[in-house]
Parts: structure tokens; C-alpha cells; sequence
């Protein structure tokens, strides 16, 4: 941008935030539940699901009585579906994918086949990956992967048909190549800013989706059964979590307007990539290293609890007056998904020798909820959530942070694909939720007398 239009635009700009009415006092005057919450932190109903279930109170005689975070995909703990899966010998992503889309568990015959249709749509049109991905290669991989999913409606015969047998077709070919666009994203991105060499490995057809993504982010293509259980089980956490997650509810809410998929899931990806949602794993590790490089020892508490205050205080890390990882729009207590991924992340880093950086991450989390409850006005819990410690696990696996976010959208895709059929089968109506407006009338009058 030329200095000249850089100056006009700020001077735009201002006009912008002097045009815009202060909103927070009519938010409790009106009694209007800004980000669709009221202010105890309870979402307003907008639909109903029977998808994936979000619990963090029971009602006992009539109040609410906060408990440990609860996840339910159709039916089932997420912590049942973690231990029972894990006690077999495979891998529990697309399992759970099956559970998801269809509200059972496969019988063994029912899982085969659909293994082998998944590794069937695992491939991308012939030389998309010379002709879209290298010729525009990103550095924010999330945009990379929105971008590939709008070009790949041109490459689909029936790209507006929204029949369920169609759609269904089109989130399982997605599904299956987001690895791939996330991953040749990546190595493309690497090889132009860093001109190291560029390796790109075609999928296997008899790898799981966590073997398929380590194969093709590694460039000897190595990898341990350990390493790719445990990026398994950090997909299965991060599948679904409900129709009120943010992206989760813009894959509800543009399927409600009669779109293409393509569009759909576009959408969602650009809803998953903020830092207020998915991209916030990857600033728990940029915070952490943040903290890392202002305090002398790790394990004095009284130093790390000064500089979360200046995180609050918006005096350290980006200044934005928050400490990532922590709170949740529904847990309070806890959040199942994190704690599974804390015993997972202390085991592994037992395993690589890297104790101290988890007992670091550990006393943040135990440190912050005490922080953010002195320091601020809060009406329900604070504890870490799963992005807290999915970061750093990935960080374990070696994966680089470009791919962190686009590694929850990979998860995620089968929630929303699951929500996009329900809203197509269950869903007669446009979502369009409504703003008051706090607009005072004006008389106009014409430009030359103003």
C-alpha cells in the first residue's frame, strides 16, 4: 500500500470508530445476549442437535451446580471412546467419523468398507497440487485450505446438488484430502521462504489419517505407532463439540441458505482459523515462549504469576489482555478434552525428556485460573481448555505451528459435515438472528450544504 492511501485509509478508519455507538450498556439495558450468551455464560438456544452433547452443571433442586466438564459424541463419553478405542489395535479418527455421521458405532464388515472408501477419495484432481497449491503458495495455511475448497467445486460434475447422498459424497472426499491440503500447503510454503528442498509424498492407501498425515509432513516419511496414536487421539478430541462452537454454527447457519458445500466448508475454515477459536493453540506456544524469555526460572511461581497479571494487564506477550488456553465458553470446572491430553502430554514428555516443560505448562494452568479470578469479574469457572494443551503436544510431535490450526480442521471437518446433513435433513428455515438497533433518524440534507 502506497504511504498516501495508507494515511487516507487511517483517516477512514477513524471515522469508523467515531461513527460506531459504545454498545456495552445496551447490551444489559436491553437485556441482549451479545455473542448469543447470557452474561452467566449459558449459551441462548438456537436449535437442536443430537450430534454431540456439552455438559458443565447439573440442575439440583432447581440450581445449577457446576461438574466436571462433560463431552458427548452421540451418546458416548469421549473418554470412554478414548480408553476403548485406544485398548484396540486401530485408530480411532474415523471410527469416530463413522459415529458421527451416522449415530452408530461400525460392526467390523461396515468399518473395512468404509476405510476403504475413505482411502479411496484420499487423492486431489490430477495436478492440483502444480497448478493451484505452488502457484499461489500461503503462509497461513488455514486460508490455503479455504481457498482449495472453493477451487474444487469447479472440479466437481454435481457441486450444487445438496441432495444428502451427494453431500454426503462430497464431505467424505473432503475429509480425506484436507490432510493433503494442509500438509503439500505447508511443504510448498516452506520450500518458497526457505528454499529447502520440496518433498511431496503421495498418501497411502493403508495408512489411518494421523500415519497418512506424519508420513506426508516428514520427509524420510518415518514415523513411531506412538506418534501417530497420540496425534490419533488429538483429532478424535478435537471432532466435535456441540452445534454452538462457532464454526460449527457457520457451517449451520450457510447451510441454512440452500449453498453448495464448497462454500459451506470454506466458511467454517475461515470461522476455525481465528485466534478467539482455532487459532488459539497456536498462541498458548507462542505465549508460553513469550514467558519462557521473561523470566529467569521456570519454576518460581511468583515470577510467572506476575507475568500472567501483565498478560491480563495487556502489558506482555501481544498485549491483547488475555491468557490463552484459558476458560471456555461452557466448561467451567474442567475440560474433558484437556485433561485427557494433559495425562497424555506428561507422558510423552516423560518419554522425550522434556519434564520441565510440562511441569512449566502444568503450573501456568494451575496459576492462571487464580489469576484470572483475582483479576478480573468472572461468573463461572476458569480452567484450561483442550487448546491449552494441544499445542504443546503437537509441539511434542515435532509438528511446525503453521499446521496446528489446520491440523483442528482436519478434526473438525467431520463435526461439521455431520451438521451440514442435519441441517439439510432437519432444517426448514434460513438462519437470521436479529440485532436491535440503537440508530438515531436523521433528516438528510444535501451535500454542497454540509
Amino acid at each position: 500500500m502506497k504511504k498516501n492511501h495508507k494515511i487516507e485509509i487511517e483517516m477512514l478508519a477513524k471515522k469508523c470508530y467515531d461513527s460506531a455507538t459504545p454498545k456495552n450498556e445496551y447490551y444489559a439495558k436491553y437485556n441482549v445476549k451479545r455473542g448469543l450468551r447470557d452474561i452467566g455464560g449459558h449459551g441462548v438456544l438456537v436449535g437442536i442437535t443430537d450430534i454431540a452433547e456439552v455438559n458443565a452443571f447439573r440442575i439440583v433442586n432447581g440450581k445449577e451446580i457446576p461438574i466436571e466438564g462433560e463431552l458427548f459424541y452421540r451418546g458416548y463419553n469421549i473418554k470412554d471412546l478414548v480408553k476403548g478405542i485406544g485398548a484396540s489395535n486401530h485408530f480411532g479418527y474415523e471410527e469416530t467419523l463413522y459415529l458421527l455421521l451416522f449415530g452408530e458405532l461400525p460392526t467390523r464388515e461396515d468399518f473395512d468398507d468404509f476405510l476403504i472408501r475413505l482411502s479411496d477419495y484420499r487423492e486431489l484432481p490430477p495436478s492440483f497440487v502444480r497448478d493451484i497449491l505452488m502457484m499461489s503458495p500461503s503462509n497461513n495455511i488455514m486460508n490455503l485450505m479455504a481457498r482449495s475448497v472453493l477451487t474444487l467445486y469447479s472440479y466437481d460434475s454435481y457441486a450444487e446438488d445438496i441432495s444428502v447422498p451427494n453431500v454426503l459424497r462430497q464431505c467424505l472426499q473432503l475429509t480425506s484430502i484436507f490432510p493433503l491440503l494442509a500438509v503439500y500447503g505447508y511443504q510448498i510454503f516452506r520450500h518458497y521462504a526457505t528454499d529447502c528442498s520440496l518433498v511431496i509424498h503421495p498418501p497411502k492407501a493403508e495408512y489411518s489419517t494421523a500415519e497418512n498425515f506424519l508420513y506426508l509432513l516428514r520427509t524420510d516419511g518415518k514415523f513411531t505407532s506412538h506418534e501417530a496414536k497420540l496425534l490419533d487421539t488429538c483429532l478424535m478430541l478435537h471432532m466435535e463439540h456441540g452445534g454452538g462452537n462457532n464454526s460449527t454454527f457457520t457451517t449451520h447457519m450457510v447451510t441454512s441458505t440452500g449453498t453448495d458445500t464448497y462454500s459451506t466448508i470454506a466458511a467454517s475454515l475461515g470461522s476455525l482459523k481465528g485466534s478467539r477459536h482455532g487459532g488459539a493453540n497456536h498462541k498458548v506456544v507462542a505465549m508460553i515462549e513469550d514467558l519462557k524469555k521473561n523470566i529467569t526460572d521456570w519454576n518460581d511461581e511468583e515470577q510467572i504469576r506476575n507475568y500472567l497479571v501483565d498478560l491480563l494487564n495487556k502489558k506482555a506477550f501481544d498485549k491483547a489482555g488475555l491468557i490463552y488456553g484459558m476458560g471456555h465458553a461452557v466448561y467451567s470446572l474442567s475440560d474433558p478434552r484437556a485433561e485427557i491430553l494433559r495425562k497424555l502430554a506428561k507422558t510423552v514428555s516423560k518419554d522425550k525428556g522434556k519434564q520441565d516443560e510440562y511441569n512449566l505448562y502444568a503450573t501456568v494452568a494451575r496459576l492462571a485460573p487464580e489469576v484470572i479470578a483475582k483479576e478480573r469479574q468472572i461468573y463461572k469457572g476458569v480452567s484450561p481448555n483442550i487448546d491449552f494443551f494441544s499445542g504443546y503436544v503437537y509441539h511434542l510431535l515435532d509438528i511446525p505451528q503453521e499446521l496446528y490450526t489446520p491440523l483442528f480442521a482436519i478434526a473438525r471437518i467431520s463435526g461439521w459435515s455431520a451438521h451440514r446433513i442435519e441441517e439439510l435433513i432437519s432444517g426448514n428455515k434460513i438462519i437470521r438472528p436479529a440485532y436491535m438497533s440503537v440508530l438515531p433518524h436523521k433528516k438528510y440534507v444535501p451535500i454542497d450544504e454540509r
